[in-house]
């Protein structure tokens, strides 16, 4: 089997609990080298994985690691330029969401992938859980008829290790480019990417100076269908909480835990498959998918899912919503 020889760039808690140990462990995978500024870290994280070259310079990494693909897990604004290099060096990328601040820095990303035909894939781990596959392929056989309504929702206490994510220099935005930008991508994946019409939001800054931290939506998308979207990192709940529920002409559909309900003879009949994993398998689950999804494609194996297009289309989404939260009003999305 042809392996994928790997470089690692960015070093922190989503490398370290997810992307390492799942990397490692891949047969058609070869970690050769990681980066990250702290150079003690670096080392310590090669050690602990087994990785042969460290480095605190990506563009040296680029230059004398003889790698293949890149998986980029830094901080916002980083991804840009560190995408870019690793394109310009002849590498695929895999850089974790979002993809970036704003939509101009997503469409430069994009458009260097496919001037250098290179592949570009941003991580939306939420797509590759095991319920929210099967819940799709229920969706796109009309099992609950037509969708009309989405009520989805992410509160969830913000990560101390994360602070730079509270620094709109460095995250581009607060609670909603952290968790909105997921669910709102898992949302227009399961529904086939329908375009998003108009917005309406209103976001809160009660433990922030710079970014919100929390923040609620209403948007209407094509065919009819109407979407309100709560996410938050300081809402007052005794622990973290994530759904998203679909309504139906013929029936209802929700994740976390998993429920599908659906009209049989003037009946709502739970069609729920039987066995599902717990919570946290489900989790680590759809990064091992992912991950594994990116190795593939990297190989040649099959085409991206999670391409830099789609997430330059989500980010105009996303400045939408922020202009609606800046202006105090609706704002239409040509």
């Amino acid at each position: 089997m042809k392996k994928i020889r790997l470089g690692v760039v960015g070093l922190g808690w989503v490398s370290q609990i997810f992307h390492l140990p799942i990397l490692t462990k891949c047969e058609d995978v070869e970690v050769v080298a990681v980066c990250d500024k702290d150079k003690s870290r670096a080392r310590m994280i090669a050690d602990r994985f087994g990785i042969k070259e460290v480095y605190t310079d990506y563009e040296l990494m680029f230059k004398n690691a003889e790698i293949e693909a890149v998986d980029i897990c830094t901080s916002t604004d980083t991804h840009l330029p560190i995408t870019i290099a690793a394109l310009e060096s002849g590498k695929d990328v895999f850089v974790e969401k979002p993809i970036a601040r704003k939509y101009t820095e997503a469409l430069q990303m994009a458009e260097k992938a496919k001037e250098l035909k290179r592949k570009l894939m941003v991580g939306m781990n939420n797509r590759f859980r095991p319920d929210t596959m099967i819940l799709k392929s229920f969706i796109e056989k009309g099992e609950v008829g037509k969708i009309f309504f989405v009520k989805a929702g992410w509160l969830k206490k913000l990560s101390g290790d994360n602070k730079w994510m509270t620094q709109k220099d460095k995250s581009g935005g607060g609670v909603f480019l952290d968790l909105g930008i997921v669910m709102l991508d898992l949302i227009l994946w399961m529904l086939g990417f329908p375009p998003v019409q108009r917005v309406s939001a209103k976001m809160y800054m009660h433990k922030t100076k710079s970014v919100e931290d929390s923040c609620i939506i209403f948007a209407e998308m094509k065919y009819g269908i109407s979407l309100v979207l709560e996410t938050s990192w300081s809402y007052q709940c005794a622990q973290d909480f994530f759904y998203c529920d679909f309504f139906g002409s013929e029936g209802s559909a929700m994740i976390n835990p998993l429920r599908i309900h659906k009209q049989l003879h003037g009946n709502l009949v739970n069609v729920t498959p039987v066995k599902m994993e717990p919570p946290l398998n489900v989790f680590r689950k759809s990064y091992e998918n992912e991950l594994k999804h990116f190795i593939g494609a990297a190989r040649g194996l099959h085409t991206v899912i999670s391409t830099g297009d789609e997430a330059v289309q989500r980010m105009k989404v996303v400045e939408a919503i922020y202009q609606s939260a800046a202006k105090g009003k609706e704002i239409i999305i040509k």
